[in-house]
């Protein structure tokens, strides 16, 4: 069996931007009309007052400077703090498979491709708009693919994993041209009433496509090497679901939007991460000091910085560890992706690089990438 590669990569990023000192202004005129609704319970002690956020809290605790997202008036709107997006009727495309549309195109363009080429879809994203039917299949027949499309929830993993599972497909023979597609619709499920939360993400989407290396029509990444890995937490949680109506949860609550315990994550992920790649690398005998690029998960700056310095015995290079976040900020699964199709075209035959995504679940996947 013949290794995979990635031969195109392609993004489709929003129209709307929401900077810090937009979103502190919503957010800050929303914890005022909240104290002062709420004054008697504050003054009696049974409700916690809203502190202000600010930009400096924003960019310290996370390195973001602004995010991208699908509609922004009704974030920014302190009676609304969510976005504000008009139901679409069965027979339209969906929100998600629009923008999958525009990424697959691209990456497909990249790698010399036609939709009709394509014979295996995986829509690997952290949430999807509906159960069923599958958004990927969705997107299969407005590319006009052929084969078998499927969702994939992992979290902030599920790109790394949809690339494992491609490449796997790949090297048995039951693909030839597959694409793992990220539709991260991320400010839908955030909870913009959370100071602690309120910045964290933003929305995207990521494309790949991935063939067998003989298949390849110019500049490609041969897939090495792949590594994943779960293991259990309840520190970041999403508990929204279709059995709220069954359980008589269909009010406005807190833990039905994105939850997290930040400082827990951040201790026990990032030993979990640094010893998945470490032990990526040595069983795939590529030593850390081979690495030209390092594409990690965008989620945190602090996080990122600390395990490229674990990885790499060193500081890392803004040019050997790039970050997109200050501009997209988290991303879900297509942060890494980000990273890599805008941070890669550089290097030569040869090198090699790392993209690695890691979060809920927990769940980490690696990707051991060669310049072809």
């Amino acid at each position: 069996m013949g290794l995979a590669a990635i031969t195109g990569t392609g993004v489709f990023t929003p129209a709307h931007v929401i900077t810090n000192d937009e979103l502190v202004t919503a957010f800050n005129a929303y914890a005022d009309a909240f104290n002062v609704n709420n004054a008697a319970d504050i003054a009696a002690g049974d409700v916690v007052a809203k502190d202000h956020s600010s930009s400096d809290f924003i960019v310290s605790a996370s390195g973001i400077h602004q995010r991208y997202v699908v509609e922004k008036s009704g974030i920014l709107d302190p009676q609304i703090m969510h976005p504000a997006l008009p139901p679409r009727s069965d027979d339209q495309p969906s929100l998600m498979a629009e923008m999958a549309l525009d990424a697959c195109t691209k990456a497909l363009a990249k790698a010399g491709r036609g939709g009709a080429e394509v014979d295996l879809i995986i829509c690997a994203a952290s949430n999807h708009e509906r159960a069923y039917p599958a958004i990927a299949v969705e997107i299969q027949e407005l590319l006009g693919a052929r084969g078998f499309a499927f969702d994939m929830n992992v979290a902030c993993s599920s790109a790394t994993f949809g690339m494992q599972a491609a490449a796997d497909m790949i090297r048995a023979g039951s693909a030839r041209c597959a694409i793992v597609v990220s539709p991260e619709v991320c400010s839908a499920h955030l909870e913009w009433r959370d100071r602690d939360c309120h910045f964290i993400f933003g929305d995207v989407c990521t494309a790949a496509v991935l063939e067998p290396e003989e298949a390849a029509k110019g500049d490609h990444f041969r897939i090495l090497s792949t590594r994943c890995a779960t293991q259990f937490s309840n520190n970041i949680r999403n508990n929204d679901g279709f059995l709220r109506r069954a359980h008589g949860q269909m009010q406005d609550r807190r833990d039905m939007q994105f939850m997290q315990e930040g400082r827990r994550v951040f201790k026990e992920v990032l030993p979990l991460v640094v010893g998945h790649i470490s032990d990526h690398l040595a069983d795939a005998g590529a030593p850390p000091e081979g690495l030209k690029r390092l594409w990690l998960h965008q989620a945190n700056k602090a996080m990122n910085d600390f395990i490229g310095r674990k990885v790499m015995g060193r500081t890392p290079t803004p040019a050997e560890q790039p970050n997109i976040l200050q501009d997209y900020a988290n991303t879900s699964s297509a942060g890494s992706v980000i990273a890599f199709s805008q941070h890669s075209a550089d290097l030569i035959p040869g090198d090699l690089g790392l993209i690695c995504s890691f979060g809920a679940g927990y769940s980490v996947g690696s990707v051991l990438v060669e310049r072809g």
